[in-house]
């Protein structure tokens, strides 16, 4: 996200758009891709709401948090663009309170990586969970990525 100093993140966590939906696609592709063709669009609260569930020495996926909310809303996946942007805004919105804090740092990527968009990008997001006892390891040699070294082991269950 650009000029994030600028946003009222917030504002746009607490913005439904006419969210919680469930939207029927077509697109054989799409439906092969994520197994069906319900797709449940969560508003970003939600996000927010399930990762401040997530203690301290756990972490969860982005990907975790989507099968979480497609059980609950009988539907065959959450939309990915979306939970992505709004994983974001709650970290950012996080960031911008000065309380009621959400552990936006413990909501990692796709297996187990780092995430450059989060305040303060992988370096501060890296020193929080090192903090809370978790090894991050790099993989790459020119495009560097960092990983919470066998996340699996410390994933928090939703339930």
């Amino acid at each position: 996200m650009a000029n994030e100093d600028k946003k009222d993140f917030n504002a746009m966590l607490n913005d439904s758009k006419d969210m919680p939906k469930i939207q029927i696609i077509t697109d054989e592709k799409s439906i092969e891709k994520y197994g069906g063709s319900r797709m449940y669009f969560a508003p970003p609260i939600d996000y927010d709401k399930v990762m401040k569930r997530v203690p301290n020495g756990k972490v969860i996926t982005v990907g975790k948090i989507r099968e979480y909310f497609a059980k609950q809303n009988q539907a065959d996946f959450t939309e990915p663009i979306t939970a992505g942007i709004f994983v974001s805004i709650s970290a950012w919105a996080s960031y911008q309170r000065s309380e009621n804090e959400t552990p936006y740092w413990r909501t990692l990527k796709a297996n187990g990586e780092l995430n450059s968009k989060y305040p303060g990008g992988i370096e501060a997001q890296k020193l929080k969970l090192e903090a809370e006892g978790h090894v991050i390891i790099t993989k790459g040699r020119t495009n560097i990525r960092y990983f919470v070294e066998d996340y699996e082991t410390v994933l928090f269950e939703l339930e």
